[in-house]
């Protein structure tokens, strides 16, 4: 790794392309620092159900691509909304498929989680959940700082444009931590 060029690939826990999430992870790409790229994975809505029966020299192309694309990035991030208290099927359906890749490639990446929602709590759950899933896949979760944008009906304008200061604040921190992150563990 490049130690001036790290490289995040984002994957949004959506398939609207008019998500908060999708927005979110937009305006991080704005705020990453120096020597920092992130680049979103556009194809989780490619990736069929999970089926055992499937996998074993047959696994779809998407999901094939998302798994070199974790393997290939120096870390991950992850903008998730929350369905249900938990994670989005089609989110969870794709770590499924990468995490059964040879190599799994979500052992020692590091990786940062945050999130938008309508509701007051802004993905809290989903989020823990999400935890949950990368501590058996052994990913180095960043801890803090948290990114939980709630009512992101209002910090959202038509265009993408986020209008909320903290929100921003909280996104740039967690980035530039992401970064010290990724380069600490990588050595």
């Amino acid at each position: 790794m490049n130690q001036s060029n790290l490289s995040v690939l984002a994957i949004a826990g959506s398939l609207r392309k008019s998500s908060f999430n999708r927005m979110a992870l937009e305006i991080a790409k704005g705020l990453a620092p120096a020597g920092m790229s992130i680049e979103i994975f556009e194809r989780l809505g490619d990736i069929p159900p999970y089926n055992e029966d499937v996998r074993g020299g047959n696994d779809p192309e998407a999901a094939v691509a998302l798994a070199d694309a974790v393997r290939a990035a120096d870390a991950v991030l992850i903008a998730t909304p929350e369905y249900n208290y938990s994670i989005p099927g089609v989110l969870k359906n794709a770590i499924d498929w990468a995490s059964r890749a040879p190599e799994q490639p979500f052992k020692d990446k590091p990786l940062a989680i945050m999130g938008a929602a309508v509701g007051a709590l802004g993905t809290a759950r989903a989020q823990y959940h999400l935890r949950q899933c990368f501590v058996f896949l052994e990913a180095n979760v960043l801890n803090r700082p948290e990114v939980f944008i709630g009512s992101a009906h209002t910090k959202f304008d038509e265009n993408g444009a986020l209008n909320d200061d903290m929100a921003k604040d909280l996104i740039t921190q967690q980035l530039e931590a992401l970064k010290a992150w990724t380069l600490r563990l990588r050595g």
